[in-house]
Protein backbone atom coordinates (compact mmCIF):
# COMPACT_ATOMS: atom_id res chain seq x y z
CA UNK A 1 0.00 0.00 0.00
CA UNK A 2 1.31 3.40 -0.89
CA UNK A 3 -0.91 5.66 1.22
CA UNK A 4 0.18 7.01 4.59
CA UNK A 5 -1.21 4.99 7.50
CA UNK A 6 -3.19 6.33 10.43
CA UNK A 7 -2.63 3.01 12.22
CA UNK A 8 0.88 1.55 11.85
CA UNK A 9 1.24 -2.23 11.72
CA UNK A 10 1.67 -3.55 15.26
CA UNK A 11 2.02 -6.74 17.28
CA UNK A 12 0.67 -10.18 16.30
CA UNK A 13 -3.12 -10.30 16.59
CA UNK A 14 -3.90 -13.66 14.95
CA UNK A 15 -1.62 -16.69 14.75
CA UNK A 16 -2.30 -19.85 12.78
CA UNK A 17 -0.04 -22.54 14.22
CA UNK A 18 0.57 -25.78 12.29
CA UNK A 19 -3.05 -26.27 11.23
CA UNK A 20 -3.92 -29.52 9.45
CA UNK A 21 -7.42 -30.44 8.28
CA UNK A 22 -8.67 -33.69 6.76
CA UNK A 23 -12.03 -34.73 5.34
CA UNK A 24 -11.93 -38.51 5.44
CA UNK A 25 -8.94 -39.42 3.32
CA UNK A 26 -8.67 -35.98 1.72
CA UNK A 27 -6.02 -33.66 3.16
CA UNK A 28 -7.40 -30.12 2.81
CA UNK A 29 -4.73 -28.25 4.80
CA UNK A 30 -1.29 -29.49 5.82
CA UNK A 31 0.82 -28.01 8.65
CA UNK A 32 -0.04 -24.43 7.78
CA UNK A 33 1.28 -21.53 9.87
CA UNK A 34 1.35 -17.75 9.52
CA UNK A 35 0.94 -14.65 11.66
CA UNK A 36 -1.34 -11.66 11.06
CA UNK A 37 -0.25 -8.37 12.60
CA UNK A 38 -2.45 -5.67 14.05
CA UNK A 39 -3.73 -3.16 11.47
CA UNK A 40 -2.34 -4.98 8.44
CA UNK A 41 -4.18 -6.16 5.34
CA UNK A 42 -3.19 -9.79 4.81
CA UNK A 43 -4.25 -11.56 1.59
CA UNK A 44 -4.57 -15.33 1.23
CA UNK A 45 -4.28 -16.43 -2.37
CA UNK A 46 -3.89 -19.64 -4.32
CA UNK A 47 -5.40 -21.66 -7.19
CA UNK A 48 -8.96 -22.97 -6.92
CA UNK A 49 -9.16 -25.75 -4.36
CA UNK A 50 -5.95 -24.69 -2.59
CA UNK A 51 -7.68 -24.68 0.83
CA UNK A 52 -8.23 -20.94 1.30
CA UNK A 53 -11.86 -20.99 2.47
CA UNK A 54 -11.23 -24.13 4.53
CA UNK A 55 -8.48 -22.24 6.31
CA UNK A 56 -10.82 -19.33 7.13
CA UNK A 57 -13.36 -21.88 8.35
CA UNK A 58 -10.74 -23.23 10.75
CA UNK A 59 -9.89 -19.75 12.00
CA UNK A 60 -13.48 -18.81 12.79
CA UNK A 61 -14.47 -22.19 14.21
CA UNK A 62 -16.70 -23.65 11.51
CA UNK A 63 -14.22 -26.49 10.99
CA UNK A 64 -12.26 -28.21 13.75
CA UNK A 65 -8.72 -28.97 12.52
CA UNK A 66 -7.22 -32.30 13.53
CA UNK A 67 -3.89 -30.65 14.37
CA UNK A 68 -2.71 -27.17 15.24
CA UNK A 69 -3.90 -24.17 17.20
CA UNK A 70 -5.35 -20.71 16.66
CA UNK A 71 -4.08 -17.91 18.90
CA UNK A 72 -5.73 -14.49 19.24
CA UNK A 73 -3.66 -11.68 20.76
CA UNK A 74 -1.19 -14.23 22.05
CA UNK A 75 -3.75 -16.47 23.75
CA UNK A 76 -4.32 -19.95 22.33
CA UNK A 77 -7.99 -20.83 21.92
CA UNK A 78 -8.37 -24.19 23.65
CA UNK A 79 -11.98 -24.35 22.52
CA UNK A 80 -13.06 -22.91 19.21
CA UNK A 81 -16.47 -22.21 17.69
CA UNK A 82 -17.90 -19.34 15.63
CA UNK A 83 -19.41 -17.81 18.76
CA UNK A 84 -16.19 -18.06 20.79
CA UNK A 85 -14.13 -16.61 17.96
CA UNK A 86 -16.62 -13.76 17.47
CA UNK A 87 -16.40 -12.89 21.14
CA UNK A 88 -12.62 -12.75 20.81
CA UNK A 89 -12.98 -10.05 18.16
CA UNK A 90 -12.95 -11.88 14.82
CA UNK A 91 -15.79 -11.47 12.30
CA UNK A 92 -16.35 -13.16 8.95
CA UNK A 93 -18.01 -12.65 5.60
CA UNK A 94 -18.63 -15.50 3.14
CA UNK A 95 -18.25 -16.27 -0.56
CA UNK A 96 -21.98 -16.83 -0.81
CA UNK A 97 -24.05 -14.04 0.67
CA UNK A 98 -25.65 -14.93 4.01
CA UNK A 99 -28.03 -12.00 4.27
CA UNK A 100 -31.72 -11.92 5.21
CA UNK A 101 -33.16 -11.00 1.82
CA UNK A 102 -36.57 -9.78 3.06
CA UNK A 103 -35.11 -7.58 5.77
CA UNK A 104 -34.00 -4.02 5.15
CA UNK A 105 -30.38 -2.95 4.86
CA UNK A 106 -30.38 -1.33 8.30
CA UNK A 107 -31.96 -4.40 9.94
CA UNK A 108 -29.41 -6.72 8.32
CA UNK A 109 -26.61 -4.58 9.69
CA UNK A 110 -28.31 -4.54 13.09
CA UNK A 111 -27.97 -8.35 13.19
CA UNK A 112 -24.24 -7.77 13.55
CA UNK A 113 -24.85 -6.03 16.89
CA UNK A 114 -26.06 -9.26 18.53
CA UNK A 115 -22.86 -9.62 20.55
CA UNK A 116 -23.43 -6.17 22.00
CA UNK A 117 -26.97 -6.88 23.19
CA UNK A 118 -27.38 -7.85 26.85
CA UNK A 119 -31.11 -7.27 27.43
CA UNK A 120 -32.98 -10.52 28.06
CA UNK A 121 -36.12 -11.74 26.30
CA UNK A 122 -38.47 -10.36 28.96
CA UNK A 123 -36.86 -6.92 28.91
CA UNK A 124 -37.16 -6.80 25.13
CA UNK A 125 -40.73 -8.15 25.05
CA UNK A 126 -41.91 -5.60 27.63
CA UNK A 127 -39.76 -2.85 26.13
CA UNK A 128 -38.27 -2.03 29.49
CA UNK A 129 -35.90 0.96 29.73
CA UNK A 130 -32.72 -1.13 29.42
CA UNK A 131 -33.95 -2.77 26.21
CA UNK A 132 -35.07 0.54 24.69
CA UNK A 133 -31.78 2.23 25.54
CA UNK A 134 -29.78 -0.67 24.14
CA UNK A 135 -31.76 -0.65 20.91
CA UNK A 136 -31.26 3.11 20.49
CA UNK A 137 -27.51 2.77 20.99
CA UNK A 138 -27.21 -0.17 18.60
CA UNK A 139 -29.30 1.46 15.91
CA UNK A 140 -27.25 4.64 16.22
CA UNK A 141 -24.08 2.60 15.66
CA UNK A 142 -25.64 0.96 12.60
CA UNK A 143 -26.60 4.38 11.21
CA UNK A 144 -22.94 5.39 11.51
CA UNK A 145 -21.98 2.32 9.47
CA UNK A 146 -24.59 3.17 6.83
CA UNK A 147 -23.07 6.65 6.61
CA UNK A 148 -19.53 5.25 6.48
CA UNK A 149 -20.41 2.90 3.61
CA UNK A 150 -22.37 5.61 1.78
CA UNK A 151 -25.54 3.54 1.52
CA UNK A 152 -28.00 6.01 3.11
CA UNK A 153 -30.24 5.96 0.05
CA UNK A 154 -30.93 2.22 0.42
CA UNK A 155 -31.04 1.90 4.22
CA UNK A 156 -34.74 0.89 4.20
CA UNK A 157 -34.63 -1.25 1.05
CA UNK A 158 -35.08 -5.03 1.37
CA UNK A 159 -31.68 -6.55 0.67
CA UNK A 160 -33.10 -9.03 -1.85
CA UNK A 161 -34.02 -6.14 -4.17
CA UNK A 162 -30.45 -4.82 -4.32
CA UNK A 163 -27.86 -5.63 -6.99
CA UNK A 164 -25.10 -8.05 -6.03
CA UNK A 165 -22.43 -5.40 -5.47
CA UNK A 166 -24.56 -3.51 -2.97
CA UNK A 167 -25.47 -6.72 -1.17
CA UNK A 168 -21.74 -7.37 -0.71
CA UNK A 169 -21.41 -3.92 0.81
CA UNK A 170 -24.28 -4.65 3.21
CA UNK A 171 -22.54 -7.85 4.28
CA UNK A 172 -19.40 -5.82 4.98
CA UNK A 173 -21.54 -3.44 7.02
CA UNK A 174 -22.93 -6.28 9.11
CA UNK A 175 -19.39 -7.50 9.79
CA UNK A 176 -18.38 -3.97 10.80
CA UNK A 177 -21.32 -3.83 13.21
CA UNK A 178 -19.65 -6.49 15.34
CA UNK A 179 -16.81 -4.01 16.02
CA UNK A 180 -14.36 -6.86 15.46
CA UNK A 181 -10.62 -6.30 15.67
CA UNK A 182 -10.08 -8.67 12.72
CA UNK A 183 -12.29 -9.08 9.65
CA UNK A 184 -12.05 -12.27 7.61
CA UNK A 185 -13.31 -11.45 4.12
CA UNK A 186 -13.89 -14.45 1.85
CA UNK A 187 -13.76 -13.21 -1.74
CA UNK A 188 -15.41 -9.84 -1.02
CA UNK A 189 -15.17 -8.85 -4.70
CA UNK A 190 -16.28 -12.10 -6.34
CA UNK A 191 -18.74 -11.50 -9.16
CA UNK A 192 -18.23 -7.74 -9.22
CA UNK A 193 -17.49 -5.60 -12.24
CA UNK A 194 -14.46 -3.31 -12.39
CA UNK A 195 -16.27 -0.29 -10.95
CA UNK A 196 -17.76 -2.31 -8.08
CA UNK A 197 -14.35 -3.79 -7.28
CA UNK A 198 -12.79 -0.34 -7.20
CA UNK A 199 -15.52 0.81 -4.82
CA UNK A 200 -15.09 -2.20 -2.52
CA UNK A 201 -11.30 -1.73 -2.48
CA UNK A 202 -11.81 1.85 -1.36
CA UNK A 203 -14.00 0.78 1.55
CA UNK A 204 -11.67 -2.03 2.62
CA UNK A 205 -8.81 0.47 2.70
CA UNK A 206 -10.99 2.91 4.65
CA UNK A 207 -11.96 0.23 7.18
CA UNK A 208 -8.29 -0.56 7.67
CA UNK A 209 -6.97 3.01 7.72
CA UNK A 210 -9.80 4.96 9.36
CA UNK A 211 -11.09 2.33 11.79
CA UNK A 212 -7.78 0.53 12.33
CA UNK A 213 -9.34 -2.87 11.64
CA UNK A 214 -7.07 -5.75 10.69
CA UNK A 215 -8.14 -7.38 7.42
CA UNK A 216 -7.56 -10.95 6.23
CA UNK A 217 -9.00 -11.52 2.79
CA UNK A 218 -9.19 -14.21 0.16
CA UNK A 219 -9.14 -12.71 -3.30
CA UNK A 220 -8.55 -14.05 -6.82
CA UNK A 221 -7.99 -10.71 -8.54
CA UNK A 222 -4.21 -10.35 -8.39
CA UNK A 223 -4.40 -6.68 -9.29
CA UNK A 224 -6.49 -6.07 -6.18
CA UNK A 225 -4.20 -8.18 -4.01
CA UNK A 226 -1.07 -6.38 -5.17
CA UNK A 227 -2.66 -2.95 -4.76
CA UNK A 228 -4.12 -3.18 -1.26
CA UNK A 229 -2.25 -5.90 0.66
CA UNK A 230 0.62 -5.43 3.07
CA UNK A 231 1.53 -9.12 3.05
CA UNK A 232 0.39 -12.20 1.17
CA UNK A 233 0.15 -15.90 2.06
CA UNK A 234 0.06 -18.28 -0.91
CA UNK A 235 -1.53 -21.72 -0.54
CA UNK A 236 -1.28 -24.61 -2.96
CA UNK A 237 -2.79 -28.03 -2.21
CA UNK A 238 -3.36 -26.88 1.38
CA UNK A 239 0.26 -25.91 2.02
CA UNK A 240 1.93 -22.52 2.33
CA UNK A 241 4.30 -22.22 -0.63
CA UNK A 242 5.18 -18.53 -0.20
CA UNK A 243 4.67 -15.63 2.17
CA UNK A 244 5.79 -12.01 2.07
CA UNK A 245 5.15 -8.64 0.51
CA UNK A 246 3.17 -8.47 -2.74
CA UNK A 247 6.35 -7.74 -4.72
CA UNK A 248 8.21 -10.67 -3.17
CA UNK A 249 5.33 -13.07 -3.77
CA UNK A 250 4.78 -11.89 -7.33
CA UNK A 251 8.35 -12.82 -8.27
CA UNK A 252 8.41 -16.15 -6.38
CA UNK A 253 8.91 -19.03 -8.81
CA UNK A 254 6.76 -21.46 -6.78
CA UNK A 255 3.87 -18.99 -6.97
CA UNK A 256 4.36 -18.50 -10.69
CA UNK A 257 4.35 -22.27 -11.23
CA UNK A 258 1.20 -22.74 -9.10
CA UNK A 259 -0.75 -20.16 -11.09
CA UNK A 260 0.53 -21.36 -14.45
CA UNK A 261 -0.46 -24.93 -13.56
CA UNK A 262 -3.90 -26.45 -13.93
CA UNK A 263 -6.42 -25.26 -11.31
CA UNK A 264 -7.35 -28.06 -8.93
CA UNK A 265 -10.89 -27.99 -7.56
Amino acid sequence: MTQARNFPIGAPVLEVRNISLRFGGVQAITDTSFTVFKHEIRAIIGPNGAGKSSLLNCINGIYQPQEGKIAVKGKVLDQISPNIVARRGISRTFQNLALFKRMSVIDNILVGRRLHMSANFLQVALQLPKARQEERENRARCEEIVEFLEINSIRDTPVGKLPYGLQKKVELGRALATEADVLLLDEPMAGMNVEEKRDMCRFILNVNDELGTTIVLIEHDMGVVMDISDNVVVLDYGKVIAEGTPDAVRSNQAVIDAYLGVAHD
